[in-house]
């Protein structure tokens, strides 16, 4: 009796001291202080977000880190670079800590805004033993992720591990808010050339324009990674350099590889044992009374088999297509290789293509295919875009030009050249100031007043349209106007233009009367909300029978910021300043209402 006691007690004794020692513990903020350094208690991160460093960003590329695993991040510190919509922009942390762990590789495109991308610890804490906090997980990245981040199987894409101490490696500079690949088109520092703060490196074609590529740091050009004429994406690296003093010729060249290697497919698997049940080549199956279509004929022919060895399931003793694929599947069957003259016979039956035909004749192709540049796809990628998402709605109206054209003769003979386009961009200038709801911009879901007036003149170029900028048009002459007009055509010819005076514009002239266009319409440049399409003069009779010459103006705005009234008003000054120009050369706004018989 007494050792049934004592052993009672003995498992009570247990059974209640296991559930005591289970509550002692002790808080966690005592593990991170004092045993943070312990093996067992890891240390939970703080997590760091993808920023959104501008406006419209909806993800962001890493393009390079800044400060690498374990080092002190001090308030105001820059942690990575990250390429926006816009720009390059450098993220700067405001917190005192540790970066404990880079999540999101150099490279990694698309990663969306608030996406975890490294984890942070307090200065006390042991970085190596982070972990990921509660409910967070890692994201994977998209594209380009560095050969670190890869299985082994799979190439790097774009370069290999962390540069050697004094070299930099140098990928393509996104040179516009637009840009997404670049055209090498000259280089203007050869290998082993000293390269000064401010040196030109290189020009490159974006998406708008030739520009010079410039380095903000000392060094020497060690390796050019991208020939001149290539078109390379944004981030991929072009060239490396040195710091002053090492031996160039020693540089370590990244393992680079082509952009699609990432995206390819897999590889087919591999092709079937001699065990497996595959015809042979040359075998040809035997007849059988099963009655079947084309694709199951086709699908026989690939895989070499005969109908009799396959039962159909179809009606009327039919053969389908769901039998033999099952077939194929249940025996794990691969396709056989056909030669020139065993080509099924629905690929014999279908007409060759006019490229087949010539491969086949030796005859050369009559079409001739034309690369297109960067410029002539962004245009007609935003124009396709603002046609299929901006609501434009249109209005017309038929100007008198007699006293514009007797005015530009007068000019003429005192050696002053202007241009009809040079009064209707003056004349457009003085219309936004009376009509300040047509010069507006539609960002965001609202619309802006701009109180600037700067005029864009849409100039071709081989390359493609370009609108330069004619900045405070109302603050300037004709003859002002036309001489800036004419250097800013002439530098979008040559592809000199820098990005400030082709980005931004208020309102968009679009003149096609040269060309001998008596009316067009033009499509909305956003984010402004109109855009004027002249058109030639031609010469009609009057209600008097008096020969005049008119030229027609129609506009084009964004139904959401304008309104119907708002488009006649403009159009109805315009004409009333175009009918009579003299102020536009005194350079004096008139004080008159105008008259709306717009149509």
């Amino acid at each position: 009796m007494a050792h049934m006691i004592r052993s009672k007690f003995v498992l009570l004794s247990l059974k209640y001291a296991n559930r005591v020692a289970q509550r002692i513990s002790s808080p966690t903020i005592y593990h991170r202080l004092c045993f943070h350094t312990s093996g067992i208690l890891d240390v939970k991160g703080k997590e760091m977000l993808m920023p959104s460093l501008s406006p419209t960003m909806e993800t962001g590329t890493i393009v390079k880190w800044i400060k690498k695993e374990g080092d002190k991040i001090e308030p105001g510190d820059a942690v990575a670079d990250i390429q926006t919509d816009k720009a390059v922009v450098t993220m700067e942390f405001e917190d005192e800590s540790i970066l404990a762990k880079i999540i999101v590789p150099e490279g990694t495109k698309d990663v969306k805004v608030g996406t975890l991308i490294a984890l942070t610890v307090e200065i006390d804490e042991d970085w190596k033993t982070v972990e990921m906090p509660d409910g967070a997980t890692a994201p994977e990245a998209s594209v380009d992720k560095p050969a670190a981040a890869q299985p082994p199987s799979t190439p790097a894409t774009t370069q290999a591990a962390e540069p050697p101490p004094g070299q930099q490696n140098i990928p393509m500079p996104a040179l516009s808010p637009t840009m997404t690949t670049g055209t090498i088109v000259k280089w203007l520092k050869q290998e082993g050339d000293e390269i000064q703060p401010g040196d030109a490196l290189a020009e490159i074609q974006t998406d708008k324009a030739v520009m010079t590529f410039e380095l903000e740091d000392e060094g020497v050009l060690a390796k050019i990674l991208i020939p001149e004429g290539s078109q390379v994406e944004v981030g991929q690296l072009i060239a490396i350099t040195v710091e002053k003093g090492m031996d160039w010729k020693q540089v370590v060249v990244p393992t680079l590889t082509k952009p699609s290697a990432a995206s390819a497919p897999p590889p087919p698997p591999p092709p079937p044992s001699s065990a497996q049940p595959t015809a042979p080549a040359g075998a040809k199956p035997p007849p059988s009374g099963q009655v079947y279509g084309l694709a199951v004929k086709r699908l026989l022919e690939e895989y070499g088999l005969s109908s009799g060895s396959i039962k159909g399931t179809g009606r009327t003793n039919r053969l389908l297509k769901s039998d033999v694929l099952a077939y194929i599947q249940a025996h794990n069957i691969g396709k056989v290789t056909l030669k020139a003259e065993e080509v099924p016979t629905a690929a014999k039956a279908r007409p060759p293509s006019p490229s087949e035909t010539h491969v086949l004749t030796g005859k050369p192709s009559p079409y001739e295919d034309v690369e297109i540049s960067n410029i002539r796809a962004v245009i007609a990628k935003r124009l396709g875009e603002s046609k299929s998402t901006i609501p434009h709605s249109y209005a017309a109206i038929d100007i008198n030009i007699d006293k514009l054209i007797e005015l530009r003769g007068k000019l003429k003979t005192e050696d002053i050249n202007v241009s009809i386009n040079d009064f209707v961009t003056k004349a457009v200038a003085y219309a936004l100031v009376e009509c300040p709801d047509i010069n507006t911009l539609y960002q965001n879901g609202q619309v802006v007043r701009v109180p600037k007036i700067d005029v864009s003149v849409a100039v071709a170029t081989p390359s493609g349209l370009i609108t330069p900028i004619v900045f405070d048009t109302v603050g300037k002459s004709l003859t002002d106007i036309s001489k800036n007009v004419r250097e800013l055509a002439e530098k979008a010819r040559k592809s000199q233009l820098k990005p400030h005076e082709f980005q931004g514009g208020t309102f968009t002239i679009s003149n096609l009367g040269m060309f001998g266009i008596k009316e067009f319409s033009a499509i909305i440049n956003p984010p402004q909300t109109a855009i004027l399409a002249v058109g030639a003069g031609r010469e009609e009779l009057d209600s008097s029978l008096t020969k005049v010459t008119r030229m027609t103006a129609k506009l084009s705005y964004d139904r959401r910021a304008i309104d119907e009234d708002q488009a006649a008003d403009f159009l109805a000054v315009l004409r009333s300043m175009l009918q009579d120009p003299s102020f536009l050369v005194a350079g004096k706004i008139p004080a008159l209402r105008y008259k709306r018989d717009i149509y």
